[in-house]
């Protein structure tokens, strides 16, 4: 097959599908191998981003999908229904910043770290598809454990969990400081 051809194939097959698909899956529909279908769609991103088209081919870890590029949503909403907007709270924030960066955890392992019940925090995240169940601890009780999603990832406009900044080691020692100060401060009241 030409490449032309491949490409049009790789294009229904992430406009049809919607949400992302994985790359394993592209390269046995069109039948080629992972690496020459990853470079195909590779060109066409670059292909679509000379153009100045109005869609994009997005990467998810190992998967692919065709979106709308973010500035052409104005566009969209005058012909569309404004879709409902979700605000994150400095909690819901924190909460989810303990769960991308710690996953698979506990909801008792967040409580610990931020100190305070994250039960409506953990359910906004879910309902929101940031954040979703991922398995049960092998402990006693079998807790739920919590992890990101490709919402998340497209939300945040990371392609991997490898692409979240990392955390500043003096920041660290700074913040460990400040804690320890904190309860030797309740512990001399």
């Amino acid at each position: 097959m030409k490449i032309k051809q491949l490409q049009g194939i790789i294009e229904a097959i992430l406009f049809a599908m919607g949400d992302s698909v994985e790359v394993s899956k592209i390269a046995a529909a069109i039948e080629q191998d992972v690496p020459t279908t990853k470079k195909i769609i590779h060109n066409m991103m670059d292909q679509y981003e000379k153009e100045g088209r109005g869609i994009r081919i997005i990467e998810l870890e190992d998967s692919f999908q065709l979106a709308t590029k973010p500035e052409m949503y104005e566009y969209l909403i005058r012909i569309a229904k404004q879709p409902k907007r979700y605000v994150l709270t400095d909690v819901m924030l924190e909460t989810l910043s303990i769960i991308a960066y710690k996953q698979p955890v506990t909801r008792l392992e967040i409580e610990k770290i931020r100190g305070v019940k994250s039960d409506h925090a953990v359910n906004k995240l879910i309902e929101y598809n940031l954040v979703c169940e991922v398995g049960r601890l092998d402990a006693p009780g079998r807790p739920l454990l919590f992890g990101t999603t490709e919402e998340f990832l497209r939300r945040f406009s990371v392609t991997s969990l490898d692409e979240l900044p990392g955390i500043d080691a003096e920041k660290m020692e700074t913040f460990k400081e400040e804690a320890e100060d904190e309860v030797q401060l309740k512990l001399d009241i």
